[in-house]
C-alpha cells in the first residue's frame, strides 16, 4: 500500500459509508478504496497486503493482526413472512425447537448447541440459505445485519434472545501500522480532527509561511480581526462557560432587584387603600 490510496476491506453486513465520508473530509488527497471480501478470507486477505485495514468479524486469528473490538450486533431469525414467528416481537431459541434450521458453510455464529432440528443440507453460503428459506424448506440464524443485506419482500425476521451474537472488529497488520492507518484508526473511534492522538492537520501549500508570518506579527485571532492588546487568541471553552455564568448570576442579581422594588410598591399601595378606607369611615354623617 502507498500513500495515494487507502484499501479498506469489510465483511458482508458491515456498512462503512459513515467512515468512507470522514475519511474524505480529513485526508481528501488520499482515495480510499472498499473492498468487499467474505468473513472466511478476510485474515488471509489482510496478511498478503490486499487492503491497509479491514473490518472482520470477531473472533479471528489476531497473529500478526491488531485488532479493535467495535461492536456486537443482535442475533435475528429469518422467517417466511406467512411463518408463526412473524406475530411475535422477539423468540427464543426453545420456540424454534420444532423447526428446521439451517446452518450455512459461512455461519459466524459459535453454537455451543445448535438451534432447532437439523435441515436436510448445510448451504454453501448465507445467500443460498436465504433462498431456501424463502421456499419454505427451513428457517436461519443471522447477525441483523445480513438479513438486511439479503431482504426479501417474502421474509422477515425477529430477534433471539439468548443466542449467541456477531462482533465487529477493526483489523490491520501490526507489521503494517502506518500513518493512513492511525488516521483511520481515529476517525472509527470517534476522535476529533484536532485530537492530540490524531495525526497533525494537513496545511494547504503556503498556510504554514501564513500561519509563522501571523505568529510573528502578532495575528493569532480571527481572520479579519486585531486582537486586543494581550489577547492571544479566541476565548477559551472554559473562559466562555464562566462569562456564560456570570451573565446569568448578573441577571438573576437584577431580577431580584426588580422584585423587591414590585413587593415594595405593593405593600405602599395596599397601605394608601387602607389609610384611605378608615378615613371614610371615620367621617360623620349628616
Amino acid at each position: 500500500m502507498t500513500d495515494r490510496e487507502f484499501r479498506l476491506a469489510y465483511v458482508p453486513g458491515v456498512t462503512p459509508a459513515k467512515w468512507v465520508d470522514i475519511w474524505a473530509e480529513r485526508v481528501p488527497e488520499v482515495p480510499l478504496t472498499l473492498v468487499s471480501v467474505t468473513a472466511a478470507e478476510v485474515v488471509k486477505f489482510l496478511h498478503d497486503g490486499g487492503a491497509d485495514a479491514g473490518f472482520v468479524r470477531l473472533p479471528v486469528d489476531r497473529e500478526g493482526l491488531s485488532v479493535i473490538p467495535l461492536y456486537v450486533e443482535t442475533t435475528v431469525v429469518v422467517v417466511p413472512k406467512d411463518h408463526m414467528v412473524a406475530a411475535a416481537d422477539e423468540v427464543t431459541v426453545a420456540d424454534l425447537a420444532d423447526d428446521e434450521v439451517f446452518r450455512p458453510m459461512d455461519d459466524t455464529l459459535e453454537w455451543t448447541a445448535l438451534p432447532g432440528l437439523p435441515a436436510f443440507t448445510r448451504p454453501e453460503t448465507t445467500a443460498e440459505a436465504i433462498r431456501l428459506v424463502a421456499a419454505g424448506a427451513g428457517l436461519l440464524l443471522v447477525p441483523q445485519s445480513l438479513a438486511r443485506l439479503y431482504h426479501r419482500k417474502d421474509l422477515t425476521y425477529r430477534p433471539v434472545v439468548e443466542t449467541p451474537q456477531s462482533q465487529i472488529g477493526l483489523a490491520w497488520p501490526t507489521k503494517a501500522t502506518t500513518e493512513l492507518v492511525e488516521d483511520f484508526i481515529g476517525i472509527v473511534r470517534g476522535r476529533t480532527v484536532n485530537s492530540s492522538r490524531g495525526r497533525t492537520p494537513r496545511a494547504c501549500p503556503g498556510e504554514g509561511a501564513e500561519a509563522a508570518e501571523d505568529s510573528r506579527s502578532g495575528r493569532v485571532g480571527s481572520p479579519g480581526r486585531a486582537n486586543r492588546p494581550g489577547q492571544e487568541g479566541p476565548p477559551s471553552p472554559l473562559n466562555r462557560a464562566r462569562a456564560g455564568s456570570r451573565r446569568v448570576l448578573d441577571l438573576r442579581t437584577d431580577l431580584m432587584r426588580r422584585y423587591g422594588q414590585a413587593r415594595w410598591a405593593f405593600g405602599r399601595l395596599v397601605l394608601l387603600g387602607r389609610l384611605t378606607t378608615g378615613s371614610d369611615r371615620a367621617q360623620p354623617s349628616r
